[in-house]
Formats: C-alpha cells, sequence, structure tokens
C-alpha cells in the first residue's frame, strides 16, 4: 500500500483532526509509545484539550481502544520528538494534509454549507420548542375549560358561609330531599335512625355537618322540639366532589357544559 494513504486528516465534530493510531503507523511508531509522548506532553501543556481530545477507536478485533484526535498544533508538538531519516517527510507531509483540507473546510461554500446547516438545526429547535409551548397552551386551556364549572360551584358555595339543610343541596342537583338523602345512603356517606339521618363513623369530627334544633306545635298544641342534620360548606363542598366522582354533576355545571 502507498504509504502516502496512511495520511488520514479529516473533520471530526467541526475540528480538523488526525488521531494518535494513524499516527503511530506513518511513523512506524508502537502506539502505545504515542500515547505516552502526548501523555508527557500534557505534564506541561494548559491549553492540551484543545489540541488532543481523548476517546476510542475498534482494533483489528472491534475492540475499543483508547486513541487521542490531534490538531494541528498538537501533531506540531508531538510530531517535534520523531527523529528519523523520513521523519522530517512525514511532518511536511502531514502539515500539507492539514493545509489542504483546511482550505477546503473554509472556502465561502463550505462556510455557507455549514451556516445554513446551523441555521436548519436551530429552526428546528424553534419549531420543537413552538409545538411544546403549544401543547402546553392547550393542555393548560384545557384544564381552565375543565375546571371553570368546577370554580363557578365552588364560587357559589364559598358565597354561602351558613348551614344548609339537604333540601336546599338537593335543589342544586335538581332533587327532591328524599331522593338525594336516599342517593348519600346508596353511597355510603350517611344512614337513618329513629327518622333521623347520621354521617357515617368515617365521615364524623370532619367539619361536614352541624347539628340545628328547631321548635315545633304538635298537633295536640304541645310544643316540641326537633335536632336535624345541617351540611357546612366544607360538606357541601365534600358532597360535590363525591358526587362528581359518580358522575353526578350539580345543575349550574350542567348548565355550563
Amino acid at each position: 500500500m502507498d504509504n502516502i494513504m496512511k495520511i488520514n486528516v479529516r473533520i471530526e465534530d467541526g475540528c480538523i483532526v488526525t488521531d494518535s493510531r494513524n499516527i503511530a503507523d506513518t511513523f512506524e511508531k508502537r502506539h502505545d509509545h504515542v500515547l505516552r509522548d502526548i501523555e508527557n506532553i500534557k505534564k506541561d501543556l494548559p491549553n492540551f484539550g484543545e489540541m488532543f481530545i481523548e476517546s476510542t477507536m475498534p482494533d483489528n478485533y472491534g475492540r475499543n481502544q483508547k486513541v487521542y484526535f490531534v490538531s494541528r498544533d498538537g501533531f506540531s508538538l508531538l510530531a517535534m520528538g520523531f527523529t528519523g531519516s523520513k521523519a522530517l517527510e512525514w511532518k511536511l507531509k502531514y502539515i500539507n494534509a492539514f493545509n489542504t483540507l483546511e482550505k477546503a473546510w473554509n472556502t465561502p461554500e463550505q462556510i455557507m454549507a455549514r451556516a445554513l446547516k446551523v441555521a436548519d438545526a436551530q429552526i428546528i429547535s424553534l419549531k420543537d420548542r413552538c409545538n411544546f409551548l403549544g401543547s402546553q397552551i392547550e393542555e393548560k386551556s384545557q384544564l381552565i375549560e375543565s375546571l371553570q364549572p368546577k370554580a363557578a360551584y365552588y364560587d357559589l358555595v364559598l358565597q354561602c358561609n351558613t348551614l344548609l339543610s339537604t333540601t336546599e343541596i338537593a335543589k342544586d342537583y335538581g332533587m327532591s330531599a328524599r331522593k338525594f338523602n336516599d342517593l348519600l345512603h346508596e353511597m355510603g356517606i350517611q344512614f337513618k335512625q329513629s327518622d333521623r339521618w347520621f354521617l357515617y363513623t368515617r365521615y364524623e369530627g370532619c367539619g361536614y355537618t352541624s347539628s340545628k334544633t328547631t321548635n315545633f306545635v304538635r298537633k295536640d298544641g304541645s310544643l316540641g322540639c326537633a335536632t336535624n342534620m345541617y351540611w357546612t360548606p366544607k360538606g357541601r363542598l365534600f358532597l360535590y366532589d363525591s358526587l362528581k366522582s359518580d358522575a353526578i354533576l350539580p345543575m349550574i355545571e350542567r348548565e355550563i357544559a
């Protein structure tokens, strides 16, 4: 094989480089010795990473082995220590290869092509970002739309800080008090005892209800009193969330929907 073909100067990540293995082959050196020489340079070179980039390349058996990508300045420093009858000849050929590729790389056409490639990448990135933001806006709009009925009912509840009877809350749902009470019983929220409704134990002490005692006149003219369960604003919202989980909506939310 013609030795000229051994020189491998190329573009890697936008940089013009050769590699330590190619240098070792061309100058007929052991690769581990070239690696050693590069790492000796590293000790005294503050900007070592600008000239030598550590990487890996597969060997003849497909195993990844350590190499360095070497810039033109890095090659010049490394090759200073190479001696021998043909060392100067190969140094000049490498420098010529670097110069030739650099000239081709920096033609107006190549510069424009790279600029267009960067612009295309930026446009794609902006499109992706716009699509992402558009998706986020759409999701937020849908969330706001879905929450709007709930907010309307919550506002209605928050405007009222008094206790409400089951009859009054049942009207929110277009039901009679009897039907509403039976529904809450089926849902496991309340039970009836001695003609009075009580919350099941798990809901007691949550601040959902309060008792009110009212006076009434019996048929015989005597005065009597009755204690009934009333719903607090917190309890009203609890009922709203519980009923909505069963797809039972208040009238105001049906109207908005």
